[in-house]
């Protein structure tokens, strides 16, 4: 019988009981003092990891300090500083012509509405929610790779689209939870729900989970 949605949200609030105890560290790992240093960073962690963006932004933030400077910037000398987080000619351009709509469009600030960040060049859902969520304190569900596994493992979501996840979960995550919510699954997803071998044995919501491919704990001799 599949489960009801009322039956899910209740499962959903346990989860992240759950998890809360079990991840109380959980939370962004991109390092930002500001809005527009929390963009800059979310667009160079695509395909990228966390800890070498960090590595990056100490020097790029350090130089560029607001929208005028990136829009000012030579994308030559900033595809240089920026090399190591891969995709850099695309990520430059980005970086360029979202601090140029800011520039022009909002008075050199980040704007707080999910309509607004998603116009600007470089900027999808995930990364405004990733904003909006993190330096604005508003709700957001940002649907990162490991968002999307988890999700789909514990039986929350389901589809192959990122987006339609993304709507899935707002219908079953209660909206204050939304921003913690994913903070606890990304965490969960790098410590223990591994893509390749999920730590299922000594996962604290196993009892909770209906995937069908849970690993098993190997006997020793």
């Amino acid at each position: 019988m599949a489960e009801s949605l009322a039956a899910k949200k209740a499962r959903a609030r346990r989860l992240i009981q759950i998890l809360a105890r079990a991840h109380p560290d959980a939370k962004i790992a991109l390092d930002f003092t500001n809005p527009l240093e929390l963009l800059v960073a979310t667009i160079l962690a695509a395909q990228c990891t966390d800890e070498r963006v960090n590595q990056v932004t100490k020097s790029v933030f350090a130089k560029y300090r607001t929208a005028r400077d990136y829009a000012q910037g030579d994308p030559a000398t900033l595809e240089r500083e920026i090399h190591s987080t891969g995709f850099f000619k695309a990520k430059a351009r980005a970086i360029i012509g979202m601090a140029k709509d800011l520039v022009a469009k909002h008075g050199d600030q980040v704007p707080r509405a999910l309509e607004e960040l998603v116009a600007l060049p470089g900027v999808g859902r995930k990364t405004a929610n990733v904003v909006l969520g993190n330096a604005f304190d508003q709700p957001a569900i940002a649907v990162d790779t490991h968002v999307f596994r988890v999700s789909q493992r514990l039986g929350l979501v389901k589809s192959e689209n990122p987006e339609i996840v993304h709507d899935q979960l707002c219908q079953v995550i209660p909206k204050a939870k939304w921003t913690s919510f994913t903070h606890l699954l990304t965490t969960h997803g790098r410590r223990v729900c591994l893509a390749r071998t999920p730590a299922c044995p000594s996962c604290p919501v196993r009892a909770l989970c209906p995937w069908p491919g849970k690993t098993v704990k190997k006997l020793t001799r």
